[in-house]
């Protein structure tokens, strides 16, 4: 115990790190599978080169550490904290590049204390690896540029095709580059250099595969993530509920303070910069260009369109060592104590459920739903389970159960990865099926009433069972239309 106590004494900010990581780990054995750490594991178990929404990155990891460890709710979740946990070691050594010694342990308690931390180290998203591979990313091109270290221009194109092989939205990482290299009188020079331009060419051919499935597949995943999204954006539906939703959501991620820290420079900056064209030193400079495009830029869609609470992310890697160079040890503090207090509040409904979620978007039934379907199918034989949400029923259902579980492509919907997979549904003709179907807002144990309108497109005959009814510490709290469908015939 006085060793302990020692060690809190003579680092305070490493206690902070460690007790906030040791929490999160303690954590991990009681939450349940989430709809996406499902659907992301589904892309392991169906190796590919790329998905249709998103690179890969994240299903191979989860397929790695399930190969080695097995395949448990426990495993998934520890993936995500081992690669979270490097991404914070990988900030700790990016930060110290800025950084007094007493700043860059402000930089780090600021990060291991937001809640976006603790999003992604319990969450499987592509946000897991792209942070780590955008934070190397930025590490490496530091070393290229301000260190003049060449190799590191070879390191930092695969760091910058690894993090693309994550998310789409890493190509921020070389228009940051080159904006960088654009504004900085004193290194412009470098946009002659060859180097940027081999670092820039390994980038690509490491994102390879993402453009060769891609091609495969008619851009389907470019498409998708593209056209869909800028012809919402063209739309010009100006919204309020969209702009304060996404201070909402960014203010839960970073925590008031640390927000309150980060719109303040980024306005001083900006004001700076277009009113009086005075840009800062380069190495400011240097952090500003891999935040300012995704903050700001994502930010700005915000009067028009719904701007995802993770779409931010990244910019908050070196956006925390800029507001590591103006925060005071006051605000630090305080930023800590609020963080004390929403991540117990996270623990008291992780094991209490206290607060009800209206959405598919939870925790909570999924095993729960897996075992009861699995009995259904014993009373009904030989019937193959579906569900009709976009992913997420058939992704929990796919991770539970032993016999496969299909989405909403059977009847017709275009139904994400699950159309890319290979099956052949007209394999399924003249079988039955049980149709699982999801009541987000559950106010009664009543039955639906009413059929999905397809169904009767693809079976003979419908016929809505006893719903499934899911309880928590003696709650009910989800509720699952099961509807019986004779006769199959795919019209493919």
């Amino acid at each position: 115990m006085n060793t302990l106590k020692s060690f809190v004494q003579k680092q305070p900010a490493l206690s902070i790190v460690v007790g906030f990581q040791l929490f999160r780990l303690g954590l991990l054995p009681f939450i349940g599978l989430m709809p996406q750490d499902a659907y992301y594991h589904f892309y392991g178990e169906h190796l590919a080169l790329s998905y249709f929404d998103h690179p890969g990155m994240i299903g191979y990891i989860l397929r790695l550490f399930t190969e080695v460890f097995g395949k448990t709710v426990f495993v998934v979740k520890m993936a995500d904290f081992v690669v979270t946990s490097l991404t914070l070691l990988s900030f700790y050594k990016l930060a110290s590049y800025f950084l007094s010694k007493q700043k860059l342990q402000r930089a780090i308690v600021l990060i291991s204390t937001t809640l976006f931390i603790s999003v992604i180290s319990f969450n499987s998203t592509p946000d897991v690896p792209l942070l780590l591979f955008w934070t190397l990313s930025i590490t490496c091109l530091y070393n290229a540029i301000f260190e003049q270290k060449k190799w590191y221009w070879i390191w930092g194109g695969i760091a910058m095709g690894l993090a693309f092989d994550s998310k789409y939205t890493a190509l921020l990482l070389q228009i940051g580059l080159l904006g960088f290299l654009t504004f900085s009188n004193s290194y412009r020079k470098v946009l002659l250099s060859p180097w940027l331009w081999i670092s820039l060419a390994i980038s690509a051919l490491v994102t390879f595969p993402v453009w060769w499935w891609n091609y495969q597949h008619d851009f389907a995943s470019f498409l998708f993530q593209s056209s869909n999204r800028t012809g919402d954006i063209s739309k010009l539906q100006l919204s309020s509920n969209y702009f304060f939703g996404a201070i909402g959501h960014q203010i839960t991620l970073l925590l008031p303070v640390l927000f309150a820290v980060v719109v303040t420079f980024t306005f001083k900056f900006l004001k700076r910069a277009l009113f009086k064209f005075k840009l800062p030193p380069p190495k400011t400079l240097f952090l500003l260009a891999f935040f300012v495009p995704t903050f700001v830029g994502f930010f700005a869609l915000t009067p028009v369109y719904w701007v995802k609470l993770n779409w931010m992310m990244p910019s908050y890697i070196t956006g925390i060592i800029l507001a590591a160079m103006f925060i005071n040890k006051k605000l630090v503090k305080t930023q800590v104590l609020i963080s004390v207090i929403f991540h117990l509040l996270i623990s008291l409904q992780l094991f209490f459920y206290v607060v009800p979620i209206k959405s598919d978007d939870t925790w909570v039934g999924w095993e729960e739903l897996a075992s009861k379907t699995e009995k259904l199918k014993e009373q009904y034989p030989n019937t193959f389970v579906f569900s009709n949400d976009s992913y997420k029923t058939t992704a929990a259902l796919n991770f539970f159960m032993d016999d496969k579980v299909y989405a909403q492509n059977i009847i017709g919907i275009h139904a994400l990865q699950f159309d890319y997979i290979g099956d052949n549904l007209s394999l399924l003709n003249s079988k039955n099926a049980l149709f699982i179907d999801s009541d987000k807002r559950f106010k009664n144990r009543d039955k639906k009433g009413k059929e999905h309108p397809k169904l009767a497109n693809y079976f003979e005959t419908i016929t809505e069972l006893k719903p499934i009814i899911i309880k928590r510490n003696g709650k009910e709290v989800r509720k699952f239309w099961v509807f019986y469908c004779t006769n199959y015939q795919s019209k493919k």
